[in-house]
């Protein structure tokens, strides 16, 4: 109940956050929330009085679009005070559209671009193996992104490498800009694409916690994982869920207002 409470909490400042910017992506923003909420509440192990703490397990958000849910619940696990979401891409503001490691305390990388979270994140885990660290690396890649060629590139050095500190988190959301994923280069088998590069592969509910949990919290292995979390894009928004034109809007005053009402029904 706890982390359904935290998530519900984060949906709110994901949808007040945007809607005062004007601007954001927020069905990705809310189909990975029960993802970044589980990991920033109850597998990372992290300090955000220490940002840059050694010993610090890295999360990097590949799918950067979807920063105003990153930084809701950075904001949330007391990163910085939630206040300063109402700044959102505003003129000089550190919390850009984008997220930005320079500026904002618990941000591991720039992203953006798509493809580059999972390659860095194979140099975090190969780090922590050179470096003879106990710390995880975690990423969270958007399912549209997995069209990149970078991305398996990636994955097969990871495996060779055997690199089992190193987990990856798909949004399989099943919508990217404009189409579906499978109009526009369809990703199936995906689990069996992961395996095959030598993965150890996991299908999961995206929005249960306790799914989540026992996947996330499981001791790392001899080779890296990954975790096909199965959501939904726009989640907790009965006029959101599933639309592919959710991907780049902004609520108008009156879908603002009831979306909060859903949220606190």
């Amino acid at each position: 109940m706890l982390l359904q409470a935290s998530s519900t909490h984060v949906r709110r400042q994901v949808l007040q956050t945007i809607q005062g910017a004007g601007l954001g992506h927020v069905g990705g923003d809310l189909s990975v929330t029960d993802v970044l909420v589980t990991l920033f509440d109850a597998v990372l192990s992290i300090d955000p009085a220490q940002p840059q703490w050694p010993d610090r397990d890295r999360f990097i958000l590949s799918k950067g679009h979807c920063a105003a849910a990153l930084y809701s619940v950075l904001a949330h696990s007391g990163f910085f005070p939630e206040a300063r979401l109402q700044h959102f891409a505003a003129a000089l503001s550190p919390l850009n559209g984008h997220p930005n490691r320079r500026k904002v305390p618990g941000v591991e990388t720039n992203t953006g671009p798509l493809g580059h979270g999972l390659p860095v994140a194979v140099g975090c885990a190969t780090g922590a193996r050179l470096a003879g660290k106990a710390w995880r690396t975690y990423v969270v890649l958007g399912d549209g992104e997995l069209q990149e060629g970078s991305n398996w590139e990636a994955a097969m050095y990871a495996a060779q490498r055997g690199l089992g500190g190193l987990t990856a988190i798909v949004d399989r959301n099943r919508l990217q800009q404009g189409a579906t994923t499978a109009d526009t280069n369809d990703l199936e088998p995906l689990a069996d694409k992961w395996t095959s590069f030598g993965w150890e592969t996991h299908v999961v509910d995206g929005h249960s916690h306790a799914a989540l949990l026992e996947v996330l919290q499981a001791a790392p292995g001899s080779r890296p994982r990954a975790v096909i979390a199965n959501t939904v894009k726009g989640k907790g928004i009965s006029f959101m869920e599933n639309g592919v034109e959710w991907h780049h809007k902004v609520p108008s005053a009156e879908q603002h207002e009831a979306a909060l009402k859903e949220l606190a029904a």
